[in-house]
């Protein structure tokens, strides 16, 4: 079956207040739960990066150009697309965006 990449884009990272966080992480693991065998990792936040070029090595923030990642599997894009429209992180005012991986089926 092959696999999405859904990155996270346009939201603001996670709130400093504990109780916030701990919503945040219920939502997820709800959302989680609902889509099942089709959750193939769950991802994480990301944080500060390098990005590596031919040009030598710059410092990034988190955000920079997307906040997390989760992997998928799906029969196709518009599937793994559908189990995207009820994630927590999209009713935030997130947005995520659904790649498929080429040859890692």
């Amino acid at each position: 079956m092959p696999k999405f990449l859904i990155t996270y884009h346009g939201s603001e990272g996670p709130p400093p207040d504990p109780e916030a966080r701990k919503q945040i992480e219920a939502a997820f693991m709800a959302w989680a739960h609902s889509v099942g065998t089709a959750l193939a990792d769950p991802g994480a936040p990301l944080a500060n990066f390098k990005t590596v070029s031919s040009s030598g090595v710059a410092d990034g923030q988190a955000g920079g150009v997307f906040g997390g990642y989760t992997i998928l599997d799906a029969p196709d894009v518009d599937a793994a697309a559908k189990l995207c429209e009820t994630h927590p992180y999209v009713k935030r005012g997130g947005e995520l965006q659904v790649s498929q991986s080429v040859g890692l089926d």
